[in-house]
């Protein structure tokens, strides 16, 4: 990665957990598209008895032992927001690596 770039990208990394931080309270309690069509449609109750969700470590876009919703909402999108980050990161590095890897052999 370029130098010049880097910037850019912890600029981009802020301006996400800002709006992670500060605007993810104020999503709406509604369900979305796919959860009012299993409503409508009768079968949202089968969702309920996989009890893997039930590990799931931001269920429900919260954190269990945060009592405040708007700032256990908040950090679940702060958590979320650098969890992406990290994982894009990783395989960057990743392809990178694997992609210098390739050059050399070739040359």
């Amino acid at each position: 990665m370029k130098n010049q770039h880097r910037g850019w990208i912890w600029i981009g990394l802020g301006i996400a957990l800002l709006l992670a931080i500060f605007l993810s309270p104020f999503a709406s309690s509604a369900p979305d598209g796919l959860e009012k069509v299993a409503e409508t449609k009768g079968f949202a109750e089968k969702g309920d008895g996989w009890r893997l969700w039930l590990y799931a470590p931001l269920r429900d876009y919260g954190i269990s032992w945060i009592k405040n919703e708007e700032v256990s909402t908040a950090l679940s999108g702060l958590i979320g927001t650098l969890g992406v980050f990290l994982i894009a990161l990783g395989i960057s590095k990743l392809l990178k690596k694997k992609g210098n890897g390739e050059k050399k052999s070739e040359g």
